[in-house]
């Protein structure tokens, strides 16, 4: 077993900064940014329509944090293999369907009473863990450790567009606010693949410039 090399400023940026700073990112958000932005643009409710901007809160808030959620799965399914994109899927969507029916309980009691409870919401169960579990797997079986740009782009974007419109259709039938995504389909599905497009474009290009190849992965 040989020792690794002298710590070199990529491992620390890669190890270290960015990490941190996505940390941070992700409790801004949705602590400081959201309120922001919900006065601003008044999120539809039962009673009220909102504001039309009010998917501007939505996409730099819940947007941004899917988009860091996914995008371990599918980094992992497009360096490492199909399995392993799968199981930080599971993970990372679990704790983060936890996390996001937990933190909107108060909006939810405050907005809509005892009707909904975002815990037994099925569209969170369904878009965020088994989401996360396929956008992983199925990344993972359509690059098959590949390294070519087009190959990471083409799997990446595939299952990340898979992933959106399976997202829609739960939105759509059975999410206990499905009565916002038809009340104007059309922008509730670009609303939810946006996030995901950019997504399927960042992360393998950022796959690819960190070096991952280096691990033994075949071109």
């Amino acid at each position: 077993m040989t020792e690794p090399g002298k710590v070199k400023l990529s491992t620390i940026l890669w190890g270290i900064i960015i990490p941190v700073i996505i940390g941070i990112v992700i409790v801004i958000f949705p602590a400081v940014l959201r309120p922001i932005l919900d006065s601003a643009f008044p999120p539809p409710s039962m009673d009220s329509a909102g504001s039309p901007l009010a998917f501007v809160t939505v996409i730099f808030t819940h947007g941004l944090a899917l988009m860091v959620v996914f995008g371990i799965p599918l980094f992992l399914g497009l360096t490492w293999n199909k399995y392993a994109g799968g199981a930080a899927g599971f993970i990372m969507g679990t704790l983060y369907y936890v996390a996001f029916a937990g933190y909107n309980v108060q909006y939810s009691l405050i907005n809509y009473g005892l009707n909904i409870n975002p815990y037994a919401d099925p569209s969170f169960i369904g878009g965020y863990i088994v989401g996360g579990i396929l956008i992983g797997y199925m990344a993972g079986s359509l690059n098959e450790k590949s390294m070519r740009i087009k190959r990471m782009l083409a799997s990446g974007m595939t299952a990340c567009l898979a992933v959106g419109i399976f997202q829609f259709i739960l939105n759509y039938t059975v999410a206990a606010s499905a009565w916002m995504t038809q009340a104007d389909p059309l922008t509730a599905l670009w609303q939810t693949l946006l996030p995901l497009i950019i997504l399927g474009i960042i992360v393998p290009f950022i796959a690819r410039i960190s070096g991952a190849s280096e691990l033994g992965y075949h071109p």
